[in-house]
C-alpha cells in the first residue's frame, strides 16, 4: 500500500516495502518458500521422528511428478483470542489442490500436522469445502490424507460447522465420484465421520487411529483401560470393524497402493473404468481348475486361487481383505476391462454368509454399480450362518442389504456356480431370478433348497424311522434325492442356468460374456431413491 506525499506522488508507507514489479515478484516468492517450508525445521524432524511423512512428502508420493497444483496457499486464519491472533501461518494447516495420476485428474487435501496438529478451524474448512466442490464439479476423484488431531476448540463452533460441511459435500459426492480416504495420523471424534462416508479407507500400522471417544474417556465412563492403537488401530479396523478397507506397514506402501486402485476405478459417474492392454490371452485355458476345486462339496478350497486363474496376469486388488474373509471382493481385469469380483471362500466358515460378510458384499455390490464396473460372482455357498448371535444380530435386514443391492444394480451382472448353492443364499448371490443377466455353472454344481442329507432327513423322515436299517435307507434317499433333484443340469434343464461349461473355459466364457453385456442399459423405476434395509 502507498501514500501520497505533500507534492502529490506516491511514496513507500513503510521502509523496506518493495516499490516495483520484481521487488514485488521476489516478495511473492519469499511468501510462498515460507508456506512450503512450512512452520519450521523442528516441527518436520518432530513428524519424521514419529515415523510420519509431511503433508507435501505425501502429496509428491501420490501424485505424478510435477503435476501438484496448490489452491490457496496463501490463505490464513482470521481467529482472535486464545493466541491465535499472534500466530497465523499460510496454508492453516491444511494443503488443497489438484494433480494427476498416471495423468488422469486427482483432486487430493492433506492436513499438515505441524500446524495446530492438523486441527479444524473455519478457514481449514473453508479450503477443504472449495476443493471438494472443484472435485465434484470436474467430476474427479477425490483423495483425503487425514493426519489431524480434530476440531480446533479455540474457534469453537465454527470448527463443528466446518465438519458438517465436510460431511455434506461427501453425501453429495457419493456414488458420483471416487472419494478415497487415506488415514495417516490420528482420527478421532466427529472427524472420524468423513472417512466412513467415503468410498475406500486406508490405514497405516501403528502410526494413523481413528475412533470417536479416546481411550482416556472410555476409561472415565466403562473403565476399560486401552491404547489408542487397540481401540482404533489400522489393524482393530481391518480385521475386527471393518471400517478400514486396507491397511499397510509405512506410508510409502500405503499411497502407491492408493494410486494403483485409482488405476482401477473411472473418474466419475459417467464414464468407464480405464482399460488397460493385456498380454494374457482372452481364450486360455485354465486345466489347473479342474484339480483346484474339489468335485467333494464339503472338502474347502482356497477361492484366491481360482481367481487368480480367471483374471488378467493373476493380478487383482482385494477389497476388505482381512474382514469378513468367508467371502472376497475384489477388483480385476479380464482382457483389459475392470471387473468386480464377489466370491464365497470355502477356506473360512465353509464359505457361508453371515451378518459381517452380507455388509461387506452389499458395500461392495453399491460401489461396482455406482461406478459402472461390471461384476461377476462365483458361488460355493453352502446357506446363511445358522445361530442364535446371527439371529438376534439381525441377519434377516443384514443379509437382505445383499439382496438389496444386487436387486438395484444395472451394470452387467454374471454369475458361475462353481459347486453347491443352496437355500436363499443361492438366491441372494445374484441367482437369475434377481436380475443377473448371464448365469453359468460347472458341472460340478449342486443347487437346491438345502443339502441331499438335510433333505432327504426331512421328506422321508418316517420312511427312515420305519425302516429295519435307518441309515441304509437314509443313504439310499440322499442318493434318491441328488439323482432326481441335485444332479448337475437340474437347473439347466429348467432355463435358472444358462450354460453348464468346462470349467477349464471359464476365462474365456466370462470375456465373451462381458464383451457382449458391454452396451448394456437398464433403467430404474423413477423415485427419489430406495430405502434399502438398514
Amino acid at each position: 500500500m502507498t501514500v501520497l506525499d505533500d507534492a502529490g506522488s506516491s511514496a513507500p508507507e513503510a521502509a523496506g516495502e518493495p516499490t516495483d514489479a520484481r521487488g514485488r515478484v521476489a516478495e511473492l516468492h519469499a511468501i510462498r518458500a515460507e508456506a512450503l517450508r512450512g512452520p519450521s525445521d523442528k516441527a518436520t524432524e518432530a513428524q519424521h521422528a514419529k515415523g510420519k511423512l509431511t503433508s507435501r512428502e505425501r502429496i509428491e508420493l501420490l501424485l505424478d511428478e510435477c503435476s501438484f497444483n496448490e489452491v490457496e496457499q496463501l490463505r490464513r486464519h482470521r481467529a482472535t483470542g486464545f493466541g491465535l491472533e499472534a500466530k497465523k501461518p499460510y496454508t492453516d494447516g491444511v494443503i488443497t489442490g489438484w494433480g494427476t495420476v498416471e495423468g488422469r485428474t486427482v483432486f487430493v487435501y492433506a492436513h499438515d500436522f505441524r500446524i495446530f496438529g492438523g486441527a479444524l478451524g473455519e478457514a481449514h474448512a473453508t479450503k477443504i469445502h472449495k476443493i471438494m466442490d472443484m472435485a465434484i464439479a470436474a467430476g474427479a476423484p477425490l483423495v483425503s490424507l487425514n493426519d489431524g488431531a480434530g476440531a480446533r476448540i479455540q474457534e469453537g463452533v465454527s470448527a463443528l460447522a466446518g465438519y458438517g460441511g465436510i460431511f455434506q459435500r461427501n453425501t453429495k459426492a457419493s456414488g458420483v465420484i471416487p472419494q478415497i480416504s487415506v488415514m495417516l495420523g490420528p482420527c478421532a471424534g466427529g472427524a472420524a465421520y468423513s472417512p466412513a462416508l467415503t468410498d475406500f479407507v486406508f490405514m497405516v500400522r501403528d502410526t494413523s487411529q481413528m475412533f470417536i471417544t479416546g481411550p482416556d474417556v472410555v476409561k472415565a465412563v466403562t473403565g476399560e483401560e486401552i491404547s489408542q492403537n487397540g481401540l482404533g488401530g489400522a489393524d482393530v479396523h481391518a480385521e475386527t470393524s471393518g471400517v478400514a478397507h486396507f491397511a499397510y506397514d509405512d506410508e510409502e506402501t500405503c499411497l502407491a497402493e492408493v494410486r494403483y486402485l485409482l488405476s482401477m476405478l473411472p473418474s466419475n459417474n459417467r464414464e468407464n473404468p480405464p482399460h488397460a492392454a493385456s498380454e494374457d490371452p482372452a481364450d486360455r485355458r485354465s486345466e489347473v481348475l479342474l484339480d483346484l476345486v474339489p468335485a467333494d462339496g464339503n472338502r474347502p478350497y482356497d477361492m484366491t486361487k481360482v481367481i487368480e486363474e480367471l483374471v488378467d496376469d493373476g493380478d487383482y486388488l482385494e477389497v476388505h481383505e482381512r474382514w469378513a474373509r468367508n467371502i472376497i471382493c475384489a477388483l480385476a481385469r479380464l482382457d483389459g476391462q475392470v471387473v468386480g469380483i464377489v466370491a464365497n471362500q470355502p477356506q473360512s466358515l465353509a464359505g457361508v454368509l453371515d451378518i459381517e460378510a452380507s455388509e461387506k458384499a452389499a458395500r461392495f455390490v453399491q460401489m461396482c454399480d455406482a461406478f459402472n464396473i461390471p461384476i461377476v460372482t462365483l458361488l460355493d455357498v453352502p446357506g446363511f450362518l445358522p445361530g442364535v448371535d446371527q439371529e438376534h444380530g439381525g441377519i434377516i435386514r443384514h443379509g437382505a442389504k445383499l439382496l438389496y443391492a444386487y436387486c438395484n444394480a444395472t451394470v452387467p451382472r454374471i454369475s458361475l456356480i462353481l459347486r453347491k448353492a443352496y437355500g436363499g443364499a443361492y438366491i441372494v448371490m445374484d441367482s437369475q431370478s434377481i436380475g443377473a443377466d448371464l448365469t453359468y455353472a460347472w458341472p460340478t454344481n449342486e443347487i437346491a433348497v438345502m443339502g441331499a442329507e438335510g433333505a432327504a432327513n426331512v421328506i422321508f423322515r418316517r420312511h427312515i424311522a420305519e425302516a429295519a436299517d435307518p441309515e441304509a435307507m437314509r443313504a439310499r434317499m440322499v442318493k434318491e434325492y441328488k439323482a432326481e433333484l441335485m444332479h448337475p443340469y437340474y437347473a439347466a434343464e429348467r432355463g435358472l442356468v444358462d450354460d453348464v461349461i468346462d470349467p477349464t473355459e471359464t476365462r474365456e466364457v466370462l470375456i465373451r460374456s462381458l464383451a457382449m453385456l458391454r452396451t448394456k442399459h437398464a433403467d430404474l423405476p423413477s423415485r427419489k431413491h430406495g430405502n434399502p434395509p438398514q
